[in-house]
Order: structure tokens, then C-alpha cells, then sequence
């Protein structure tokens, strides 16, 4: 039984529209990356228990916590950056969320990421050192203009920091933007060390993102190889289908429907059983 999950803010900025659509839908669990236009980690302890009382009511528990983490340059200076890691595992305790999403740093346009790379490890070893006496797993999404956007440098941070806390978030839409073929070039590499999935898909001619199915994510193939190999985690929806926001991507009721839809259309018709 998979479980769904999704980044409820791209439903709205208002938390009881968010609750409310995906209770709708049947989700569970929400991705919590922002609520009344306010980033997670900037939220004060009043809202952050208005909104776990908001997830209790409509019975939706944190799958993760959609965090900015490691969405800084490389050159910024990086003990502030840390003390918000730690933050961040205190407002995943609160929500009770068992996985935090981040990054690994974005290298200035026209360097050679690899040329960076024991800045990076540092960082990363520092970030999962952070989590190392709590309950939370660090998850890094291949971003695109971060070190880790290819299968390669995703590999590369997550066995050179060789952490229990720190697993790979793989998002099928972002290798697919910078020219990599998720499931061809990528799986058989990073599959021992995902523990969590994003659901959008993205076409290769121009890097724009489209429903699960319906670009060149591989999204069908990567289900089918995460069936066969005892997958048993958490999939969210990442539409990122409408406008970027100062807190990320909005898709809007209509559109994060349409994307629910698309990727249960696909479970269904593989015989995949989900909640």
C-alpha cells in the first residue's frame, strides 16, 4: 500500500482551503512547505499550532517538512544557514513530520559544480550532524542549479556524507530539466538510497512541467521498478502546474486535482493499491 502525500500550499495560500481540497481528494498526509503565505520555517509557535490543529481536523498528518534548506548560494555564510537546519528539525517535531526536504546549495552560474564539491560535502556532513540526535531524515532534492541536480552528484552527497540521517528525495521533473532521463540514466545508481518520492513529470524540449504520465520523467517505468523492488513510502504531488510564488509553485485547486488525477490514473491502471 502506497502512501500519497502532497505540497498542500500550491492548493492556496489559505491552510483551511489547502486541508480541506486534499482532504477531499483522500490524502492522508500533507507536504508542509508554506501556510497563509509564509514560508514553514518563518512561522510563529502560535501558527505553527493553529496549523497542526488545522491538519488534525481535517485528519491529515506531515509527511515531511518542505523546508528551504540548503537553497542558498554556496558563497553565503553558512552558521545562520545551520541554525535554521536546527529549527527546522524543532518544527518537524512539533508536526510530527518523519522527513525534511532540502538542498545542496546553488554554485554560482558558469562554475564548474564539481569545483565546489568539498564545500558542499562539508555543509551536508554539518546539516546531517544536525539531525543526528533526533527522529527526522534529511531528504536532498535534486534541484536543478544545485550541486546535487544529476544522478551523479546526487550519488556523490549522499555516499560521500554516508549519514543514516541524509536519503535522496528523487524528483523525476528536475532531472528531466537539466537533460537527464530519470529512470534510464538515474534509478539503478540512486534507487538504494531514496527514501522518498515527488510526483511531477516535465518535458526535455523545454523544461516545462506537466502532469505525472505526460512528459519524459519516466514517471510510469519508475513505478514499475519501485513496485517490483518492495518501495513502501510516501509519493507527493509537486504539481508546480501553475505560477511561482515567493513561497514556491501555486497550481490552484483545479490544477493540483488534475495532477492527483493524472498519477492515480497511472496507479490504478498498474493494479498499484494506495491511501
Amino acid at each position: 500500500m502506497w502512501t500519497l502525500s502532497g505540497f498542500i500550499d500550491e492548493i492556496s495560500d489559505d491552510l483551511r482551503e489547502q486541508c480541506e481540497v486534499a482532504a477531499g481528494l483522500g490524502l492522508r498526509y500533507a507536504e508542509v512547505r508554506s501556510a497563509w503565505g509564509t514560508n514553514i520555517l518563518d512561522l510563529d509557535d502560535g501558527q505553527l499550532r493553529t496549523l497542526r490543529e488545522t491538519l488534525a481536523e481535517y485528519g491529515l498528518s506531515a509527511s515531511s517538512i518542505g523546508s528551504p534548506i540548503g537553497k542558498i548560494s554556496i558563497d553565503d555564510e553558512f552558521a545562520p544557514h545551520l541554525e535554521r537546519m536546527r529549527h527546522a528539525i524543532e518544527v518537524a517535531d512539533t508536526l510530527g513530520a518523519p522527513y525534511i526536504r532540502l538542498f545542496s546549495f546553488f554554485i554560482p552560474t558558469g562554475t564548474d559544480p564539481d569545483s565546489r564539491r568539498e564545500e558542499v560535502l562539508s555543509r551536508m556532513s554539518a546539516l546531517a550532524e544536525a539531525a543526528a540526535s533526533s527522529d527526522v531524515i534529511l531528504l536532498h532534492e535534486n534541484e536543478k542549479e544545485i550541486y546535487g541536480d544529476n544522478p551523479r552528484r546526487c550519488l556523490d552527497i549522499v555516499t560521500s556524507v554516508g549519514s543514516p540521517k541524509l536519503q535522496l528525495a528523487w524528483d523525476p521533473a528536475n532531472f528531466v530539466q537539466v537533460g537527464v532521463r530519470p529512470f534510464t540514466e538515474g534509478y539503478k545508481m540512486l534507487r538504494p538510497h531514496v527514501g522518498y518520492i515527488q510526483i511531477k513529470d516535465a518535458l526535455l524540449a523545454d523544461g516545462s512541467v506537466v502532469v505525472a504520465g505526460a512528459g519524459d520523467g519516466e514517471v510510469v517505468e519508475t513505478m514499475r521498478a519501485l513496485r517490483a523492488d518492495g518501495f513502501d513510502g510516501f509519493f507527493s504531488l509537486e504539481p508546480h502546474l501553475g505560477d511561482t510564488s515567493s513561497t514556491g509553485a501555486f497550481s490552484g485547486p483545479d490544477l493540483f486535482t488534475q495532477a492527483w488525477k493524472a498519477f492515480t490514473d497511472i496507479l490504478n491502471s498498474e493494479g498499484i493499491e494506495y491511501a
